[in-house]
């Protein structure tokens, strides 16, 4: 069993801040839901630290260790030490970070998400979810949007982060590498979603909610917006990005 203070938890310990995994090249993900995600997905588990009680009652932690990721056990209060949670799950993995350069998102047709400036991770992990669930074949994440392998994007996308190609761009990168592509970004006043066309090469551009697009907005060939009847001000920016996610997603199976 690791000591509590074993400086190899102490680099775990770093891959809870934005400058540590960047530094490592690493993020953590916890808990046995994640960990079956990820290795359902293919994703190489470097590392697995977890109680002794947990590790035993865990058959994704026996698969991870015969796939070959090292193992190590720890007391729940080291454990507690290491997660991100309030109420930790008694496991915790170490993944290598995969992010692709933003023109390898574009080699193909498909629908592709861009999140412009979107700061909740919790926003952002679901429209991950939402991605996924209509066909999106990639993700960019805008170099001003909240971080893609933060714990809380981690966890809200429930596995989806681990199957959607990631990149991270600003405006002029992404418009560079969709050359071709009809840029679709979600905003008040645009023609109604659910009665555009969409291209079989096709950017949605979801910005922020109280910000909306920002300097995403010059990229977009045309703006869509989702027409509400009650009262209600605005949609959080992932219910309106899943409900255009699903528009287009039904539009270009309809119209190939």
């Amino acid at each position: 069993m690791l000591g509590a203070h074993n400086p190899r938890l102490d680099r775990v310990r770093e891959l809870r801040t934005k400058k540590g995994r960047r530094e490592h090249g690493r993020f953590a993900i916890e808990g046995a839901t994640l960990l079956r995600e990820a290795l359902r997905s293919g994703v190489s588990i470097e590392e697995l630290y977890g109680t002794p009680a947990a590790l035993e009652s865990s058959e994704s932690a026996r698969e991870a260790e015969s796939s070959g990721a090292h193992i190590y056990r720890v007391d729940e209060r080291t454990m507690h030490r290491l997660s991100d949670l309030e109420t930790p799950p008694g496991l915790l993995a170490v993944v290598p970070i995969e992010l692709l350069p933003v023109s390898e998102l574009f080699a193909g047709p498909g629908l592709v998400l861009a999140l412009a400036g979107l700061s909740d991770p919790g926003n952002a992990g679901t429209l991950l979810r939402a991605a996924e669930a209509f066909g999106v074949s990639a993700v960019v994440f805008g170099s001003g949007a909240v971080e893609p392998h933060s714990p809380k994007v981690v966890r809200s996308a429930m596995g989806s982060l681990f199957r959607l190609k990631l990149a991270v761009a600003d405006p002029e990168e992404t418009a560079a590498a969709a050359e071709g592509w009809e840029i679709t970004g979600l905003a008040s006043g645009g023609h109604p979603v659910e009665k555009l066309p969409w291209a079989s090469k096709s950017l949605l551009v979801v910005g922020q909610e109280r910000h909306g697009l920002g300097p995403w907005t010059g990229l977009c060939s045309r703006l869509a917006a989702i027409p509400m009847k009650g009262e209600a001000e605005s949609l959080n920016a992932a219910v309106a990005g899943g409900i255009a996610l699903y528009e287009a997603s039904k539009r270009m199976q309809a119209d190939p």
